[in-house]
């Protein structure tokens, strides 16, 4: 039922009322006493409609201003959330209910007599005119809004239901002020995803996840892949797809079935023009939709894979130029030391040559080669592919032995203060190699301070390897050899060169610049670091770090050396270089031994197979063709396992990562005590497991 035609059923029910003399009398707006009929016909068919009865009770309450005793129309009139209201055709209000005042803030009296026209914002005026002409003039009013002003100063929004019956004008307004902010604001956000969606770069899609086909997508898809929308939307994502991609998207699609959010996946998607995009996407899944946002990356990865190139390019020119300083100095120091030798050889050629002059000349060749030896160590070192004998030691008491070596080499000048705990720190590293490192830090520190200053040495346990510029930090059980000079300190531009082989900022003949690159090596095999911070004109700090270890391994019980020579005893010789091969067997034979020369590992199994209890050592190379030194090592120590091996080399990378593997080790360049203290060592070890009852 309308507004208009409930009013008119009202209005039919008043008059009914009127005509009634029996009827209990009431107040009406213009206070003329009438009476209401009781058992009205009309009456009674409102009372039987549930339906109508509370809109016919509200309109009622507009129509009467009930007196004190009608319990049924003055609670609603009183109570009633909504600005019920009479007024005349001329829009001048004749009664209106007190939910004016708790809206508005006026009192009825001030709103009772008066149009409206006072409380209207002025923009609503001619509009709120016209509206209540066509009202006066019979056409109801439905939703109609305005606003109006309060006592407070500000605006309402009211929306208006109107009715006119008999020269009145029955009203019923509704505060919507919140109500249309938020209609309003929604709509605006509406508006504004909207321009998102039409506007955004970025390619927005809804995929349906039961058919993995796309429900929506913006008009970004035409922009960056070319297709139009009608082309995509009901479209399975696969068909865009690149062949190698499919497996990882499918299994992100799945992902996305599950529930869970796919987070920056990146697969390529075909464009109209048969080329390939790189999207990356980020995707939520909500019922049986997937909402996802794609970025178009494709310049992004094209940009990041020239940069890897380019990166790898400056690597590889810095590894060159690295080769060639590298090259360049080996080449001026050996050729130093080849200069030395060759010249002492060719004077020991000369005819008539003093004794004297010929022992110096020998001794000559002699330092030089330990000269040459040392530097390929240091060279080793640096590349971390010197062959370490580590062992489980006191660091403690290994700076104290080396505090004395330093002392003498920094000189009178230099103050030395070493700074120790009183518990021992165990490490596992190679003993010689430690204590020249620290000779290595210490002389640098010398050199830095012109043989003038405080040098300290300070030993300490830590819990890890602080961070240092591209290096994360390593959290574990460390001995810190902290190295600290008073000296000139370092430059910001050299700190990231220190360590580089032949670099060196001392003049020409101070310094090979070899000695900090050990110190690098010997740290990085051993399983620990090196770092170092400086403040020009105030010092440097170097800190070496070795992994700590908190129990003292046994060492092997020595066994007595042989006290006789080679007594004829015969040693496999296994060597494919014919020169040092040769020298070899010399030396074995100035050592009064005799000697077999194998050129290759296969031939000294043939060797043995032969007849093994001829030899009682085998004296192998490492690196050599076919079957190197540790394999045939290997080989004997299973067929033969009293038989013992000694391994020679100058540079193996397999024993550089793995140590020795139980062997003993010559290195190359050796001397000829050095030969043949280790066969002495040998043959005693044969000696001692043949008198070991079995």
């Amino acid at each position: 039922m309308s507004a208009f035609d409930s009013l008119r059923v009202l209005r039919t029910f008043h008059q009914d009322r009127r005509r009634r003399s029996q009827d209990l009398p009431v107040s009406t707006a213009d206070r003329d006493e009438i009476r209401v009929a009781r058992g009205s016909e009309v009456a009674s068919s409102m009372r039987a409609s549930a339906t109508f009865l509370p809109l016919i009770d509200r309109l009622a309450s507009c129509l009467l201003v009930p007196m004190p005793d009608d319990h049924a129309l003055s609670p609603f009139w009183r109570n009633s959330q909504d600005l019920l209201g009479i007024a005349d055709t001329n829009g001048v209000w004749l009664s209106v209910n007190p939910a004016w005042s708790r809206t508005l803030g006026w009192e009825v009296s001030d709103i009772v007599g008066r149009t409206s026209e006072w409380m209207e914002h002025p923009d609503d005026r001619d509009a709120t005119r016209r509206e209540v002409a066509e009202l006066a003039a019979g056409s109801p009013t439905y939703h109609f809004e305005n606003r109006f002003r309060t006592k407070n100063g500000d605006y309402r929004t009211l929306s208006w239901t109107s009715a006119t019956e008999d020269g009145r004008l029955y009203c019923v307004a509704r505060d919507v002020t919140e109500l249309r902010a938020r209609t309003l604001a929604l709509a605006d956000l509406v508006a504004k995803r909207s321009r998102t969606w039409d506007l955004t770069p970025d390619l927005l899609s809804v995929i349906d996840l039961t058919s993995g086909c796309f429900d929506n997508v913006n008009l970004a898809w035409t922009a960056v892949l070319g297709w139009t929308i009608d082309e995509v939307e009901g479209k399975p994502f696969a068909d865009f797809l690149h062949p190698d991609d499919l497996a990882g998207s499918a299994q992100a699609f799945e992902k996305a079935r599950r529930g869970e959010p796919v987070i920056r996946f990146e697969n390529r998607y075909r464009t109209k023009d048969g080329g390939w995009k790189w999207l990356s996407w980020v995707a939520l899944p909500d019922g049986d939709k997937l909402y996802s946002s794609t970025r178009d990356v494709t310049e992004e990865n094209d940009r990041a894979t020239a940069l890897v190139d380019a990166q790898e390019g400056m690597r590889q020119a810095q590894k060159m130029e690295a080769v060639g300083q590298l090259t360049g100095g080996v080449a001026h120091d050996f050729n130093n030391l080849l200069t030395v030798i060759r010249g002492s050889v060719d004077l020991l050629r000369r005819p008539n040559l003093p004794e004297e002059k010929r022992h110096r000349y020998i001794d000559a060749i002699g330092e030089t080669a330990d000269r040459a030896a040392k530097l390929t160590s240091q060279l080793l070192a640096f590349a971390r592919r010197q062959t370490l004998k580590p062992e489980t030691f006191n660091l403690v008491d290994s700076i104290d032995h080396v505090a004395n070596i330093v002392q003498t080499l920094a000189g009178s000048r230099i103050e030395l203060e070493v700074i120790r705990p009183a518990i021992p720190l165990l490490v596992t590293a190679d003993k010689s190699q430690f204590d020249t490192a620290i000779v290595n830090m210490a002389v640098n520190a010398r050199d830095a301070m012109k043989g003038e200053g405080r040098l300290t040495i300070r030993v300490g346990a830590v819990s890890n390897i602080p961070a240092r510029r591209t290096h994360t930090s390593v959290v574990g059980d460390f001995v810190a050899v902290v190295v600290t000079d008073t000296g000139t300190g370092i430059a910001e531009a050299d700190l990231m060169r220190v360590f580089e082989p032949f670099f060196t900022t001392k003049g020409v003949g101070q310094g090979t610049g070899l000695g900090l690159s050990q110190v690098f090596g010997f740290a990085k095999q051993s399983g620990g670091d090196v770092h170092v911070e400086s403040t020009v004109g105030e010092g440097t700090t170097f800190t070496l770090y070795l992994p700590r270890e908190f129990e003292q391994t046994e060492k092997p019980a020595s066994v007595p050396l042989s006290s006789v020579g080679g007594r004829g005893l015969c040693v496999l010789v296994v060597e494919d270089n014919e020169s040092v091969g040769d020298f070899a067997s010399e030396a074995l034979v100035e050592l009064g031994y005799d000697s077999i020369l194998a050129r290759t590992g296969q031939e000294a199994l043939e060797r043995l197979a032969e007849d093994c209890g001829r030899f009682r050592v085998v004296f192998s190379d490492v690196v050599m063709p076919g079957m190197s030194g540790i394999e045939l090592a290997e080989a004997v120590r299973r067929d033969y396992p009293q038989l013992p091996v000694i391994l020679t080399s100058g540079y193996s990378h397999v024993l550089a990562e793995n140590g020795q593997h139980g062997y003993e080790l010559l290195h190359k360049p050796y001397s000829i005590e050095q030969l043949s203290h280790l066969l002495r060592k040998a043959i005693a070890w044969q000696n001692n497991e043949r008198e070991v009852p079995a």
